[in-house]
């Protein structure tokens, strides 16, 4: 004797060895004896074999008309015996009752099951529905198996294409074309990134990066609806002063400037005056939301997507040859110990008498000249050399706070685009540019004196906001001890890292949206003064505070991603259009970071090197890049010699930055499209025992 049986869904059968009151011993073809519910054997038979049963059953279940079987049924409950003898002989046997049995499991859309062995016929409606859907899912099926074929032959079909961002990094798995992509992916055995740049979908790897960065941080477009700079409606005196700002020529945003006054009296007033958006601007206007939606200035090589729309970043940037609406704060301090006496905040009007620009004035206003040890033929000379001084003062005092001095030992990089007629492109970049890198020390001293600057005043104000119970959003660092990162609160904490007990941003709102928000706070504290709290647009525990500092902590880091990323393109760009290919590859010296992960000497880049896994962090050494992957942004280098015996000093500061960089540079392109087995397994079509 023989028994089929329902092993949680799965059809089996065997030679029945014994019988119990409530169940079966059963031996399985292989060998192997299962102990089975009687409640779960479904037919006792003979003959034939229960390998042929399955099989033969199972070909002649596939066989059926349905639709003929949905008819035959009856309208009440039935058994699978009942139906095979309906549809196929009235004196159905087993193979009959076992394809019966085996056609109504498999067919849940045209019959309902009971119970053990017992089915009721679906509604019409039901099963016109089901069809339908049964049919639309095949034509799918269909029209992936072309979009495939389409891939793997050289040919990307246009709904791919339309989808390319999304299919890559932000998939509905269950779509056509997502479904397309790995299944021809999968029978062409071809990395996704290669099968699509085949099939033509990917054609510039510039615009891959791009587009990909527009289609996760800006999916409506980077365009702003028509706005109007609100005015300032204040009547703001105006500030008896000559203020400078100092930045690259690129700059149209320019938020900060300075002023010194009293210079040769013994008591000078330093000015930081940054520019007032904030006066014009409310919470809830219609340039707000846009502002908020934005969040920042996304930086690029060659171009710049600003966080508010031209129009009314020109309303209130401080530009040269006008008297510019500001928040300013005045430090009086003593001329000889620059020790500070007082400080003020005053909203107001601020003659700006020169925009000085870095790229035109970093060679020449030099530490030499700001020390009497070179002629200081340049404007502003006597207000430049006392900001000298005072930032070499104040970067010492937060040394001192630090526990140690901050280390300017690598230097930064300027990338310049331009296209083939030499100039500087007028649009959006599109990746052919040539690319040309220059270095640019850190901690020169303009970048000094306009660092120390708005430290100060960033330091001073979080402080006044504290001291008036006025809610700001603070950068903050508990510790200098190893992962200990800045985080952005409500609450005035000290930064470590800084050397500050208090540290806001708030002197770049045109560009953060977080320093709007604080500078909001200000011009409270500056209206209002001990009764600030009460009138400031944000108060104590607002929940519209951390919504912002959540939505800006997301958004800044995506940029800063973006531009890291950017920057890389552009360096492995540089590489080849410096003679990579034509030389087989370029030779340069770099620094070893660790595990095999190196850093160019003269260029921003860090990559890995064969060869270099076992060299310690610090040593020098000369490595050969012979390729670059433009699409994921990885290069291709060996060690072609040790130059020096023994590691150089790393500071905890630059090991630090060092893992951060080699963290990024490990990490790749990582696509959210799934190759493997257990994916396969999951997306192929169920099939019925």
């Amino acid at each position: 004797m023989y028994a089929l049986f329902d092993d949680s869904g799965k059809f089996l059968a065997g030679r029945v060895m014994s019988q119990a009151d409530s169940s079966m011993q059963i031996e399985l073809d292989s060998g192997k004896r299962v102990k089975v519910k009687l409640a779960n054997v479904l037919l006792q038979f003979e003959k034939p074999a229960p390998a042929e049963v399955l099989a033969r059953g199972q070909q002649m279940a596939a066989e059926m008309d349905l639709d003929l079987a949905w008819e035959f049924a009856p309208e009440d409950e039935f058994s699978f015996g009942d139906l095979a003898r309906d549809y196929f002989d009235a004196k159905a046997g087993t193979l009959e009752q076992a394809a019966a049995l085996f056609g109504l499991y498999g067919a849940p859309h045209y019959f309902r099951r009971l119970g053990k062995g017992l089915f009721r016929k679906a509604p019409e409606e039901t099963v016109k529905a089901a069809l339908l859907g049964i049919e639309r899912k095949k034509q799918v099926a269909a029209q992936i198996e072309a979009w495939a074929k389409e891939l793997v032959a050289g040919q990307c079909p246009e709904a791919v294409r339309e989808q390319l961002y999304k299919i890559l990094f932000k998939p509905d798995k269950n779509g056509a074309e997502y479904k397309a992509v790995v299944e021809a992916a999968r029978a062409s055995q071809r990395a996704p990134l290669d099968l699509l740049t085949n099939a033509g979908a990917i054609t510039s790897p510039y615009q891959f990066h791009w587009r990909r960065f527009l289609f996760e941080q800006f999916p409506k477009g980077t365009g702003f609806p028509a706005l109007a700079a609100p005015a300032i409606k204040d009547d703001l005196p105006l500030a008896p002063v000559q203020a400078f700002s100092v930045d690259d020529s690129s700059t149209t945003e320019i938020d900060d400037a300075l002023s010194v006054q009293g210079l040769g009296s013994g008591t000078v007033i330093f000015g930081v005056h940054i520019a007032a958006p904030g006066l014009a601007m409310q919470p809830g206007s219609a340039v707000d939301i846009a502002a908020r939606e934005r969040l920042s200035t996304v930086y690029m090589p060659g171009w710049k997507l600003t966080m508010l729309p031209d129009a009314v970043v020109q309303a209130y940037t401080l530009i040269e040859g006008r008297d510019c609406p500001a928040v300013s704060l005045y430090v009086t301090m003593d001329e000889a110990t620059l020790t500070i006496t007082s400080s003020e905040t005053k909203l107001e009007r601020v003659p700006i008498k020169a925009n000085l620009r870095h790229d035109q004035l970093d060679s020449v206003v030099t530490e030499a000249a700001l020390t009497g040890q070179a002629p200081a033929d340049f404007a502003f000379a006597a207000e430049l050399t006392f900001g000298w001084r005072l930032a070499k003062h104040l970067k010492a005092q937060r040394e001192v706070v630090r526990g140690k001095p901050e280390n300017f030992n690598r230097p930064d990089y300027n990338f310049k685009l331009v296209d083939a007629s030499g100039n500087a492109p007028s649009q959006a970049p599109d990746g052919s540019e040539t690319v040309r890198i220059s270095e640019r020390k850190r901690g020169a001293p303009l970048d000094l004196i306009v660092a120390e600057a708005m430290i100060l005043a960033n330091n001073t104000w979080g402080g006044w906001l504290a001291e008036l119970g006025v809610p700001g959003i603070y950068r903050s660092q508990a510790s200098m001890a190893p992962g200990m990162k800045v985080r952005m609160s409500t609450r005035a904490l000290p930064h470590a890292g800084m050397g500050v007990a208090h540290y806001t941003w708030a002197t770049s709102p045109l560009r953060r949206y977080v320093d709007l928000v604080n500078q909001w706070q200000i011009i409270a504290c500056a209206r209002h003064g001990r009764t600030a709290m009460l009138a400031a647009p944000f108060k104590p525990k607002d929940a519209e505070l951390f919504s912002v500092i959540s939505s800006f902590e997301s958004a800044y880091g995506a940029y800063n991603d973006f531009q890291n990323g950017v920057e890389r393109y552009w360096t492995l760009r540089w590489l080849e259009q410096n003679g990579l290919a034509e030389h087989g590859g370029i030779e340069v010296e770099a620094a070893v970071i660790k595990d095999g992960l190196v850093r160019l000497d003269t260029l921003p880049l860090v990559l890995r090197a064969t060869g270099a896994e076992n060299l310690g962090r610090g040593a020098k050494v000369r490595v050969r890049v012979s390729k670059v992957d433009l699409l994921t942004l990885e290069a291709h280098a060996s060690l072609v010699a040790r130059l020096d015996e023994v590691i150089a000093d790393t500071t905890a500061d630059s090991a630090e930055e060092d893992d951060e960089e080699a963290s990024a540079a490990s990490t790749g392109l990582h696509l959210a499209i799934d190759l493997s087995p257990e994916s396969a397994a999951a997306d192929a079509p169920a099939v019925s025992a």
